[in-house]
């Protein structure tokens, strides 16, 4: 199909995607680019919100943004910490498949970690800006702070946000920055107020909707919290006012956010225009005492268990996507990349693999399906579990979990529809789906890699030789 005819998926396609039939129908020319939001919050949990079985947080906004779209219920990152699970979303690939599964020195990416995304990849914002939409990001970028790897180099028009965690302040490692709050490639303020980001970043959102409502936009919205600081960050307007402390504090922000966005669109006569998607990188990191909640499922983040790496997502795009559903197939944020690519017209390559599908079905018909067969967790270059539809098999492991993990080295198979906590191991019961998945883990092996051994379908990270600190300069101040 030539790339006019998938822009005709806009409008009256959405109709016949209702009906059952994946083709794009005729549409006016006419017809305007849906603008994309994507909002993308940082170790939230599963059951965090409302609209997700939370009874302490107030979140109307996104109760209100679920009511008039539709709930993702088994929507996975690819990861179950941050600078992976963000390269899966700009690259539509596993971690691993492009070479950032962990970072040189942690988990994650950094500061001064040699490693980036690479500029082979095309990136979700540079399939947009191939469309001719405006892009920006606004946030934790986390996929390398060198100027090679920042958002500006890889599709975005501009930039403000934090290159890392914010939790990676300057006087917790030797050698490493404050914290830089960035405006494209340049630092204007180091170390940033942790406590004023999500009001900056909403108002930064804001006037770029405001000044880019005569065109398409792509608007990529990385919030730093709750994050990973023991202690969340909140602006003093929502201090001590949830009853969660800071955690809840720095929750009740992020949905006072999404409602001043869908406000604005609403006021700009571009609610129906435009797409909205709510996630989370990750699930709720284990604090003591306990604030972030993964419930219904079990583990906490920085592992492959359920709480890692499912996590929750809203989509709204009222006319299109049916109001008060929910999807409860397997889905992935590795497939927002193609899936925006086929609704907005645009290419990608065709010399490389791209793990993610096309799900436009799924968020408008209650009949479509998953289109996987198997879905990969991976701990660092370790793989760890395998889900094919209902069961979830944990395959014996031969060296220690990589990282900071939760499970066992031994086999465990979960059916995790029925049992989201993971806790009736019904392997016993069923050795003929464990050995039918452990076939997937095998194929998995063989093209994404398993530990030392490398995969035949992998690609190379960006990378930079001498690292050098993004500082205050007399220039940015």
């Amino acid at each position: 199909m030539q790339a006019s005819g998938l822009r005709l998926l806009i409008g009256r396609a959405c109709a016949v995607w209702l009906v059952g039939s994946s083709a794009a129908a005729p549409a006016s020319a006419a017809e305007p680019a849906p603008n994309v939001v994507f909002i993308l919050c940082d170790n939230l949990g599963y059951g965090d919100v409302g609209c997700f079985g939370n009874t302490v947080h107030r979140t109307p906004n996104l109760d209100r943004m679920a009511a008039e779209g539709r709930r993702l219920t088994h929507h996975y990152s690819a990861s179950g910490v941050c600078s992976p699970s963000r390269a899966a979303l700009m690259t539509g690939c596993y971690p691993i498949r492009v070479g950032l599964q962990q970072g040189s020195f942690a988990l994650v990416l950094q500061p001064l970690d040699p490693l980036g995304i690479s500029s082979a990849e095309t990136t979700m914002a540079e399939m947009f800006r191939s469309a001719g939409y405006a892009t920006q990001a606004i946030g934790k970028w986390h996929l390398g702070d060198q100027p090679e790897f920042l958002p500006t180099r890889h599709g975005f028009d501009h930039y403000l946000g934090i290159p890392y965690s914010e939790d990676m302040v300057g006087d917790l490692r030797p050698g490493w920055p404050p914290l830089p709050l960035l405006r494209d490639e340049q630092v204007i303020d180091a170390p940033v107020d942790r406590d004023t980001l999500t009001k900056r970043y909403t108002e930064e959102a804001v006037r770029f909707i405001t000044e880019n409502r005569e065109r398409p936009f792509f608007l990529y919205f990385p919030h730093a919290v709750p994050g990973s600081a023991k202690v969340s960050f909140a602006s003093p307007a929502f201090q001590g006012k949830s009853k969660n402390g800071r955690y809840g504090d720095a929750v009740e922000e992020i949905d006072w956010s999404v409602g001043e966005i869908l406000a604005k669109l609403k006021e700009l006569d571009l609610d129906r225009r435009t797409i909205v998607v709510w996630t989370n990188d990750n699930g709720a990191v284990r604090r003591e005492p306990e604030q972030g909640s993964n419930r219904p499922l079990s583990g906490w983040g920085y592992s492959t268990i359920e709480g890692a790496m499912r996590v929750p997502a809203i989509v709204r795009w009222p006319g299109h996507v049916p109001a008060g559903g929910e999807c409860a197939e397997l889905v992935t944020m590795m497939d927002w990349l193609p899936t925006f690519a086929k609704i907005v017209g645009a290419d990608l390559p065709n010399d490389r693999k791209i793990d993610g599908r096309d799900i436009g079905r799924l968020l408008t018909d209650d009949g479509a399906r998953s289109p996987y067969d198997a879905f990969f967790y991976y701990q660092k270059a370790q793989l760890q579990a395998v889900r094919s539809g209902r069961w979830k098999y944990y395959i014996p492991l031969t060296q220690k979990p990589a990282g900071r993990s939760d499970i066992a080295m031994r086999p465990a198979l979960f059916d995790v529809v029925a049992d989201p906590g993971e806790t009736q191991n019904v392997l016993a019961e069923h050795a003929d789906v464990a050995a039918e998945l452990t076939k997937h883990a095998e194929r998995a092996r063989r093209e994404l890699g398993d530990l030392d051994a490398p995969g035949s379908g992998v690609r190379p990270a960006g990378h930079v030789d001498k690292p050098t600190p993004r500082v205050m300069t007399s220039e940015s101040k």
